[in-house]
Order: C-alpha cells, then sequence, then structure tokens
C-alpha cells in the first residue's frame, strides 16, 4: 500500500508484541542510544510522556532523567507491552516513577500535563496523524516539548515533510532537526 493509501484509510501497522525483545535489546543501543538521544531534553523533576512505548526501552532511562520527583507515563495500545515494561521497571526500581497508561487506537486518553513528550518510531502508526498531533499539543504544559522521530525504511521524506506541516497547524514550532541513525527527527515545542 502507498503512503497516500495508507493515510486515507488509516491501515497502519503496529509493531506486534513477539517484536519486543528487539525494540528492548542491548544491541538496538548501538543504533539508538537513549542517553545519547535523551541527553538535554529532560529534566530533574519534569512529568515526560513516553508515546507507543513498548517494552520500556526510553521508558527507563526517561525515568531516570526526570529523577525521585519526576514522572513517566508510559502510553501504549497493547497490553502486554506495558506487561513487559512493568516487570523490566520492577527489576530496574525505577516502578514508582513510571505510570503505565493503557491508550486506543484513536485516543491516547490522557489528561496529564507533560514537559516532554517523545513519539520513537510510532507516529506513523497512528490511524490519524493531526487527531493524534493535536492531543499531544493538548496534553504538553505552555513551553513543553515533543521530540518525534520516524524510521527512514518505512516513512519517506515526503510523508514526514506532511507530518511536521501537520505539527506546525497544531501550534508546535520546530526548534532543532536532531540526527538520529536511521531516522527522520524533530525537535519541537508547544507555543
Amino acid at each position: 500500500m502507498n503512503e497516500q493509501a495508507q493515510e486515507t484509510t488509516g491501515a497502519n501497522h503496529v509493531c506486534p508484541v513477539n517484536h519486543a525483545g528487539w525494540l528492548a535489546s542491548s544491541l538496538r543501543k548501538l543504533v539508538h542510544n537513549p542517553d545519547a538521544i535523551l541527553r538535554g531534553l529532560v529534566r530533574e523533576g519534569d512529568t515526560a510522556v513516553d508515546l507507543g512505548c513498548g517494552p520500556g526501552f526510553f521508558t527507563l532511562p526517561l525515568a531516570r532523567l526526570v529523577g525521585r520527583e519526576g514522572h513517566v507515563i508510559a502510553v501504549d495500545l497493547q497490553e502486554e507491552m506495558l506487561r513487559m515494561l512493568h516487570g523490566r521497571a520492577e527489576r530496574a526500581g525505577l516502578s514508582s516513577r513510571i505510570q503505565r497508561h493503557l491508550c486506543t487506537a484513536g485516543s491516547l486518553g490522557l489528561t496529564a500535563k507533560a514537559d516532554f513528550a517523545l513519539a520513537f518510531y510510532m507516529a506513523h502508526e497512528t490511524p490519524d496523524a493531526a487527531a493524534f498531533l493535536r492531543e499531544v499539543h493538548g496534553l504538553l504544559s505552555p513551553g513543553g516539548r515533543l521530540l518525534l522521530a520516524e524510521p527512514r525504511f518505512h516513512v519517506g521524506r515526503e510523508a514526514f515533510r506532511r507530518t511536521l506541516a501537520l505539527a506546525g497547524t497544531t501550534g508546535f514550532r520546530i526548534t532543532a532537526e536532531p540526527r538520529i541513525r536511521f531516522s527522520r527527527a524533530a525537535l519541537f515545542a508547544r507555543d
């Protein structure tokens, strides 16, 4: 299915639970080091949201960065991913900093306010990118930031450009275009 048809029909593939092992593997850190990617984006005491958290590859590093006074909301569409995250967080001693939240395909269903949101390799899986971006914009505090990264091998340059334009119409402003391996990425601030 081409990108245009995919956008029209909302027929987006969600990464299945049986790929969770790769999503949380130490080998993946060689390509996407969470500490390097998140450095300078999150401070102690922040509330951060990991959208499409999977088994917690970014959630656990976020929980370390926000510290004891901070909070991470880990959002996923698949209950099994959240269960895996819980086990990993327990073993790491970070579960008290992480709230797991099961969303639906059509809505994040969050009312909390956050300082930072991460949408790593998941926005292309949403059935309605504009609605998703509006919802993320609404959950961020004024001045809050969103790091959006999409895989180059799934999301073409033109499709990513359209996503950036949609983000602009919801009130996001691009502040940086970080270089992340095999990715198209933008850092936004909520105006």
